[in-house]
């Protein structure tokens, strides 16, 4: 950490003073902001903050430091800045109160880390009621990976909080290195930055994988190989590795780059002449002093600090960091063995604890005094209620500086001071630093460490602990075993190319059946998790097949794993038929037909035979499909044409979600939700859905799904924005290898251009939409396309279609399927009692919009028959239903036919209040007027009571309203 000048004023830092001060006179104020400084090590980000603190008048000061000997402890920056704030946890409801406690280690539990978020944003608010606060976060690229998602978390959302925030961070690229090296954690595996990974982890530890995305069919994710070990999966917050101080850890600075930033950077000449005139650092004549500043190139600590290490020698064209270690490793020159141990020791040691260091040095027959005031001369180290060196630069300096045995001194003899009780993860870690070869005692510690690491939310440190019991492991088997859970732990926590590395230290070791199919599966995981390596079902399919021999039932899992991820990677691509080819010829299971069951009777024998096999499978055997497998059962409901079904899943993905406060499960219940709200025309519904899963995915730091959106923005019929969107979506799923997000890009196109009566656009956008046989989206592309063909006057086209959408619709049996059909027949045969047998079946089904279509279609075919008084009602009606709904596209297209027939078309009668509202405002009206609280609100969408109090000012001002009671009443809110 660099030390502030003494003078209060900074030399040349005006503008960045200004900007700080602008900061804390915001908060001050009432209104809650947060910056990022960025710069290089030693340009000033730490006297900034220091600046920002004295200068904060009126503000209570928090800080907290990231720490690389501490990046692998879940939560540590966060607790440090909490600490003085605790006892405002009772101010808090119950289940942030536990979020927090969780978090810092006074309870038991899994974290959960955007309740945490919303939790510390909660506690944060509370504390500045009583006064503002300024937060000070110094060496912020060294924050544990959980510490940093929940902090920016917070940042992004205290604008209505007097809560001011101030990140220090060193720039990117490079900052995690010296000499030009990238640097890596134990092994490759701990020092990684990573996503954190939110799993399921409600009821029956659900089999919806834990990374991949939701963009599959339905918002179908990719199964999570966790090996062998069954349905309890239990993917956790990603923190970062255990590193020696050698090994500095990529900083986590992904989340803070959304935050606004201020870059830091050197000193202009006449400002760093200033410094050292100022400081009276070193005498030199002009001509030193030009080199020097050369070579400083305006970097605050390397002036100060080149001209003790004799900077401006000769021309140094290495990085200023880079020069000012070597500066510091300069000043160990003539130390006695004794102080360069003592140093050593420090060095190595991740707390900056006096309580290990000082019996660490009596253990090593050190004089404590002696040694102690020889280090604190060099200037690198000063020891206190805390042992801090000078800069993270010099303890790096000091530590690379020793030889390899002085480190596995350092090591052991602080692995023998380390309480094995309350420290053991520690403890483990210097030894495992200490050890020069294989110890299985080691090892296996390593792996009880590991165990708990994961259990605190450690997968990243649960890896570095594994692969380092692994490499330590003298039996083969267990050597083997560690190193694939380590795999497994490093896939978890979005390790790809480490864990891939690391997995081929296994492949060419004597592997049994078991252990085979596990490295299939991991290599199936890892293939998916690249996107664009199609290979990933065909990993899984091989470990199925090696398992149908030993062990049928997890070989079926695998099957079914494997036709999961086919289905994202899309039909096209022939894996699903390879899948199911050999689902078929592997051996019987004697238990009732299940899912792949069905789904090879349907690919063999088609709709008529599967249906009652997809029927049961849906229903289960005293459970229903979507308790285990929801994605898939979505994807079976509507395939069944079954709208009801499908809102029996959402409903219970919403319910399930909200209790268990499982992240993707509540998204994939969200995203559904917007899809059958959408196709049930109930699109204020739908809106308010993306608007809360939008919110959902910020907070959780997930990719944003955008299957719902294209289904809302092609029923919506927005010409420029639905294709934007379109054009959007199919390039990022085209690059990721999604073939069914691309075929639900084609479907969304050939609703929109059919509802704007494009139909050359709609008919080829549904032909690609059908042809690659993707289930559910395959049938439900028919009815476009059968409208497309018979308006572009290809009937031979439209016939073939017609003939694949009856027997599809026919099987299932159900009121929307058997109305869609028979309006797409009427188009195709012009007989008046499809058309009438549409609007029968229609009226049955909650598919509103399919019904106004069928009205539509039923009123356009009239009044070309000349029959202008009998499709006049069925325009009405059609013109009625679409414009209430709000789809526009369609309902244009009612009211030309209606000016046609010589009547004008009403006003629409939607949600005009909604209109003038943004999207995240609709939706807050929407919850507000139906009795819902700040706090309410607040918790849907991970922001604080006080935002959404401000929201609802604008939303008054808006509507022109005044009181909770008038936005109830409003026309369009309330409903």
């Amino acid at each position: 950490m660099t030390s502030a000048p003494p003078s209060a004023q900074l030399i040349g830092r005006h503008a960045e003073m200004r900007r700080l001060d602008e900061l804390t006179g915001a908060a001050r104020e009432g209104r809650g902001g947060a910056l990022v400084l960025r710069g290089e090590a030693g340009i000033g980000k730490s006297a900034l903050l220091a600046h920002a603190g004295r200068s904060a008048a009126g503000l209570r000061t928090l800080r907290a430091s990231g720490s690389q000997y501490e990046r692998e402890l879940p939560f540590a920056a966060l607790h440090q800045l909490c600490v003085p704030l605790l006892p405002h946890l009772a101010g808090l409801p119950e289940g942030h109160r536990a979020a927090l406690r969780n978090a810092f280690g006074l309870a038991t539990g899994a974290p959960d880390v955007f309740r945490i978020g919303l939790a510390a944003l909660e506690l944060l608010a509370c504390a500045a009621r009583e006064r503002p606060l300024l937060c000070l976060i110094d060496d912020a690229h060294w924050l544990d990976a959980a510490s940093s998602r929940v902090l920016t978390f917070v940042a992004r959302r205290v604008g209505c909080e007097p809560v001011a925030l101030v990140f220090a961070a060193r720039s990117q690229p490079g900052v995690g290195g010296v000499d030009g090296v990238p640097d890596s954690g134990v092994g490759g595996l701990g020092g990684l930055s990573a996503p954190a990974v939110d799993g399921l982890d409600g009821p029956d530890r659900l089999r919806v994988p834990a990374a991949g995305g939701l963009d599959g069919p339905g918002g179908l994710p990719v199964p999570a190989v966790d090996g062998l070990d069954g349905p309890d999966r239990l993917p956790v917050p990603a923190v970062d590795g255990l590193d020696g101080p050698d090994r500095l850890p990529v900083p986590a600075a992904g989340e803070l780059d959304d935050l606004p930033v201020l870059p830091v950077g050197g000193l202009g000449d006449a400002d760093a002449r200033a410094l050292l005139a100022a400081r009276g650092h070193v005498a030199v004549d002009d001509q030193v002093y030009r080199r020097l500043l050369a070579e400083a190139r305006g970097n605050p600590l390397a002036l100060l600090e080149l001209p003790r290490a004799g900077g401006f020698g000769a021309p140094d064209t290495s990085s200023v960091p880079t020069r000012i270690e070597r500066g510091f490793r300069a000043r160990l020159a003539g130390l006695s063995d004794a102080t360069r141990l003592l140093l050593t020791v420090a060095s190595a040691d991740p707390t900056g604890d006096p309580g290990l260091l000082w019996p660490a040095a009596r253990r090593l027959d050190l004089d404590p005094a002696a040694a102690g005031a020889a280090a604190t001369g060099t200037g690198l180290i000063e020891f206190g209620t805390r042992v801090r060196f000078c800069h993270p630069l010099a303890r790096s300096a000091v530590y690379r500086a020793a030889s390899p045995a002085l480190r596995h001194t350092a090591h052991r003899v602080l692995a023998e001071v380390t309480d094995p009780v309350h420290d053991p993860d520690r403890r483990a870690w210097h030894r495992a630093q200490a050890g020069t070869g294989p110890d299985e005692d080691i090892a296996a510690e390593l792996e009880r460490s590991a165990d708990r690491a994961r259990a605190r939310g450690g997968v990243v440190a649960a890896a570095a602990f594994l692969e380092r019991a692994a490499a330590l492991s003298l039996d083969t088997a267990k050597r083997t075993e560690r190193t694939l859970t380590a795999v497994r732990a490093g896939l978890e926590a979005g390790l790809t190319d480490a864990a891939a590395e690391l997995l081929t230290t296994v492949e060419n070791t004597a592997l049994d059946t078991d252990q085979h199919a596990r490295v299939d599966l991991l290599r199936g995981r890892l293939a998916f998790s690249r996107h664009n390596d199609g290979n990933g079902p065909l990993f899984m399919l091989r470990a199925a097949q090696r398992l149908a021999g030993s062990d049928p039932e997890r070989s079926r899992e695998c099957f079914l794993d494997a036709l999961e991820m086919s289905l994202v990677v899309g039909r096209a691509a022939g894996v699903m038929d390879t899948v199911l080819a050999a689902a078929r010829s592997a051996p019987p299971v004697p238990r009732a037909p299940d899912v792949l069951d069905a789904l090879i009777r349907l690919e063999r024998d088609g709709h008529r035979a599967a249906v009652p096999l997809l029927r049961a499978a849906l229903d289960g055997d005293g459970a229903p499909l979507w308790t285990s497998r929801p994605a898939l059962a979505v994807i079976l409901a509507s395939e069944l044409w079954d709208p009801h079904t499908h809102a029996a899943i959402t409903d219970w993905l919403m319910k399930t979600g909200r209790a268990s406060g499982a992240p993707l499960l509540l998204r994939l219940g969200l995203a559904q939700t917007v899809s059958g709200a959408a196709l049930c025309g109930d699109l204020g519904q739908a809106e308010a859905a993306v608007v809360e899963e939008a919110a959902l995915a910020d907070a959780t730091g997930g990719p944003p799904v955008t299957y719902h959106r294209l289904q809302l923005a092609a029923l919506r019929g927005r010409r420029a924005a639905a294709l934007e969107l379109f054009d959007t979506v199919s390039a990022a799923a085209t690059a990721h290898g999604s073939g069914q997000l691309v075929a639900n890009t084609h479907w969304a196109a050939a609703v929109l251009h059919n509802g704007l009566g494009d139909y050359p656009a709609a008919l080829d956008a549904a032909r690609r939409a059908a042809a690659p046989g993707d289930l559910f989206l395959a049938g439900f592309s028919l009815p476009e396309l059968i409208e497309a063909a018979v308006r572009c006057g290809e009937r031979e086209a439209a016939g073939a279609a017609l003939e694949s959408l009856t027997e599809r619709t026919a099987a299932g049996g159900t009121a929307t399927g058997l109305g869609i059909a028979a309006y797409a027949r009427g188009l195709v045969t012009g007989v008046e009692d499809h058309y009438r047998e549409a609007v029968e079946h229609l009226d049955q089904s909650p598919l509103v919009p399919y019904l106004a279509r069928a009205h539509l279609l039923y009123g356009e075919w009239l009044r070309r028959q000349g029959r202008r008084r009998d499709c006049r009602p069925h325009l009405r009606t059609a013109h009625e239903l679409l414009a209430e709904a709000g789809v526009e596209a369609f309902a244009r297209r009612a009211a030309d036919e209606l000016r046609a027939t010589g009547e004008v078309a009403p006003a629409r009668s939607g949600r005009p209040a909604q209109g003038r509202l943004t999207a995240q405002e609709a939706y807050i009206a929407r919850l507000v007027a139906t009795g819902a609280t700040s706090k309410e609100v607040a918790a849907r969408l991970f922001l604080s009571p006080r935002t959404i109090d401000a929201h609802l000012r604008n939303i008054f001002r808006k509507l022109g309203v005044t009181s909770r009671r008038q936005l109830r009443d409003h026309p369009g809110l309330g409903d």
